[in-house]
C-alpha cells in the first residue's frame, strides 16, 4: 500500500487508467469478432460497414498507445484485404 499522498494519488491514477484501457481494448477486440464472423458469412454490406468502424476504434487505440502502430496498420490492412475479396 502507498505510504505517500502523491504514491495515494498515482495508484488512483493507475487503476482509473487501467479499467479505461482495458474498456478500450474489449471494445476493438469485439469489432473485429464481429467483423470476422461477417466475412465467414459473406455478408459484404456488414462487413464494409463494421471495417469503417474497427479502423476507427483501432487507429485511435494505437494512438493511445494501447497497440503498437504497425500492429494496428497490419491488422487493418488484412482484414480490409478480406473484406475486399468479398466482392
Amino acid at each position: 500500500m502507498a505510504n505517500h499522498k502523491s504514491a495515494k494519488k498515482r495508484a488512483r491514477q493507475t487503476i482509473r487508467k487501467a479499467a479505461r484501457n482495458s474498456q478500450s481494448r474489449k471494445a476493438v477486440r469485439t469489432f473485429e469478432k464481429k467483423l470476422r464472423v461477417a466475412l465467414d458469412e459473406k455478408n459484404a454490406d456488414l462487413a464494409k460497414t463494421l471495417m469503417v468502424a474497427y479502423e476507427s476504434k483501432l487507429g485511435k487505440a494505437a494512438q493511445k498507445g494501447l497497440y503498437h502502430a504497425k500492429t494496428a496498420s497490419r491488422k487493418v490492412s488484412r482484414l480490409a484485404k478480406q473484406v475486399a475479396g468479398l466482392n
